[in-house]
């Protein structure tokens, strides 16, 4: 069975050439621009995973969805994997945890395409 992923970001450009990249690997792939386009397309159909982008609209926006997702009892089993360009802008550094960013891998922006399919592959497993 065809493994599914929601890749998220504000960016369309990131967003082409990675689904384009994770099709092209066999994985089916919707997009959203936004958290709330997330939380809707979640709604509509639960994805195996979900790649989100740390910073949209607003500076917390993919913090704030990701603790959203964590805390509902329908997506908290989902895995996430944060996408970042954060850490190179602050004089510390965001890993994830529990409970301020409840994710299960975070990606340095730009990514690598061959980073990302392996952390989709890691956590979600191969396609079939």
């Amino acid at each position: 069975m065809t493994k599914s992923i929601l890749l998220v970001d504000d960016d369309p450009d990131f967003l082409e050439q990675n689904r384009l990249l994770l099709e092209a690997n066999g994985y089916e792939v919707r997009t959203a621009a936004s958290g709330k386009q997330c939380l809707a397309a979640v709604e509509e159909r639960r994805p195996d995973l979900i790649i989100l982008d740390m910073v949209m609209g607003e500076a917390t926006e993919g913090f704030d969805v990701s603790r959203e997702l964590r805390n509902s009892e329908y997506t908290k089993g989902i895995p996430l994997v944060m996408i970042t360009s954060v850490n190179d802008a602050i004089p510390f550094r965001i890993e994830p945890d529990r409970t301020w960013l409840p994710v299960d891998a975070l990606i340095e922006k730009p990514v690598d395409p061959l980073l990302l399919l392996s952390v989709v592959q890691r956590i979600c497993g191969g396609t079939a």
